[in-house]
């Protein structure tokens, strides 16, 4: 009686997740995230920010123990400075990262250090039932900062700090 209850779970429990665990994936991860130009040269976003369109980035993913790069696919943002990459693997096993790659402006074409590239996680063995997956935003600097950055970095200013 026990050799049939073990059949009984194994054919209701085990085969449906090794079908499910071969099957690849049907929708693909859209990873999404923004582009900007840091107009004020402050280093994060401001009111006075602008996204940039026509911006390239490109989604990697790398071997977690030496690094090597194993895949690699590259978009463009639209008018609102949004990408949309589409990702139809899963990479659960992998370090992904969005990375920018060029920027559409001249006078906005420096990369800002620190805010070159954000973390993504594509797996779906993590709870998330979404398929987009949202990168932080990323962004170059202006070459010379707007006429009137100095009075929205004062926003900024604490208090505390101005005696």
């Amino acid at each position: 009686m026990s050799m049939a209850r073990l059949v009984v779970f194994f054919a209701l429990c085990v085969l449906p997740a090794l079908v499910t665990a071969a099957r690849p994936a049907k929708n693909p991860f859209n990873v999404v995230g923004r582009v900007y130009c840091d107009t004020c040269r402050a280093g994060f976003e401001t009111p006075a920010t602008t996204y940039i369109p026509g911006a390239r980035v490109r989604v990697e993913c790398r071997d977690r123990d030496n690094l090597n790069l194993l895949f690699s696919v590259e978009g463009v943002t639209d008018a609102t400075g949004t990408y949309n990459i589409q990702v139809a693997e899963d990479h659960g096993d992998q370090l992904c990262e969005a990375v920018l790659v060029r920027s559409s402006q001249e006078d906005c074409g420096k990369i800002e250090s620190g805010r070159e590239r954000a973390n993504v996680v594509l797996t779906r063995n993590n709870g998330v039932l979404s398929d987009k997956r949202f990168a932080n935003n990323m962004g170059f600097i202006k070459d010379q900062p707007l006429a009137g950055c100095a009075e929205i970095l004062k926003q900024y200013q604490s208090e505390e700090y101005e005696n």
